[in-house]
């Protein structure tokens, strides 16, 4: 009777932790409602009154998301009108002109390159991104987008190494997992120091709830303030804005691939390796434990 009566009597804050935690988790529309807590009582009042919070950050959050959405659609069609006055202009303009228009070219690639990133930035945290999902090998895409990182590589001087000891297949989007992995490799790429190597490996592991699917890549570049490890998936977040200007970062990057890797399940993170470097680990949850293993030898795209 006892334990009854302490189970009813706990059914509210339960039920109450339950919507916390899937607001936590980023479902917005979790809510309490009428349910167990019910009444006059504390208990009930709280119920309420989180069901009112989470109703506020809901209409705050798609707010934002719209706003931002809006923004970028309303961009394009002034960034087109300007990228057709600057091929008019280099028509009948002479040589001396041309250094100008060379500029304005570029931040003008630069701003569209921004704006589709937006746009992408929005679609996966509304959820309407990767709605096409089939099985998705991880090694064959790794592969494809080390191969392209390898041109951006070369002009650097460094190289990509790709190590695959299990061959691993996952269901998913495979374009959104193709932008949330590429943002990685190019990210870096772009900050390894010269005659380095970037590191890619795929791996299987035991997780808590099952057998994952493991990507790491490891740079060796400068690594990241352990105070800003937390923060470098946040939209716009920049460790050294002087730094990343130079280098063409926006600060969306990695916030892309945080929401892809969550769109399909899984966890990102990030640590400063051993010896200078950042090491970023993209996990997945395995569809199966019956996915085949086919170990290899390391792939250097030199």
């Amino acid at each position: 009777m006892c334990f009854g009566l302490a189970w009813h009597l706990t059914a509210p804050v339960r039920l109450l932790r339950t919507a916390a935690q899937r607001l936590a988790g980023g479902d917005l529309t979790a809510r309490v409602g009428a349910g167990p807590v019910r009444g006059r009582d504390e208990i009930a009042a709280l119920g309420r009154d989180f069901d009112l919070m989470a109703e506020r950050i809901e209409g705050l959050m798609t707010g934002q998301r719209r706003l931002l959405r809006d923004i970028s659609h309303e961009l394009r069609s002034p960034l087109a009108r300007l990228t057709v006055a600057l091929e008019l202009a280099r028509r009948r303009s002479g040589v001396e002109a041309t250094s100008a228009l060379d500029r304005i070219d570029r931040e003008a690639e630069r701003l569209n390159d921004l704006i589709g990133q937006l746009l992408t930035l929005t679609q996966l945290e509304s959820g309407e991104a990767g709605s096409a999902r089939g099985p998705v090998s991880l090694t064959r895409l790794v592969h494809a987008i080390a191969a392209d990182a390898n041109f951006e590589a070369e002009t650097r001087e460094c190289s990509v190494c790709v190590v695959v000891e299990d061959d691993l297949t996952i269901v998913g989007s495979e374009e959104m997992l193709r932008r949330g992995i590429e943002n990685v490799v190019r990210n870096a790429v772009r900050y390894t120091a010269a005659q380095t190597q970037v590191d890619i490996t795929v791996c299987r592991r035991a997780g808590p709830t099952g057998e994952e699917a493991v990507i790491r890549v490891r740079d060796r570049g400068p690594g990241v303030p352990e105070t800003a490890l937390p923060q470098i998936f946040l939209p716009f977040y920049r460790v050294a804005a002087a730094r990343d200007r130079q280098t063409g970062g926006t600060g969306i990057g990695l916030a892309i691939t945080e929401r892809a890797v969550r769109l399909h399940g899984g966890t990102v993170s990030a640590a400063n390796a051993e010896g200078g470097g950042l090491i970023i680990t993209l996990t997945f949850l395995l569809p199966s434990p019956d996915v085949p293993s086919r170990k290899g030898p390391p792939h250097h795209f030199r």
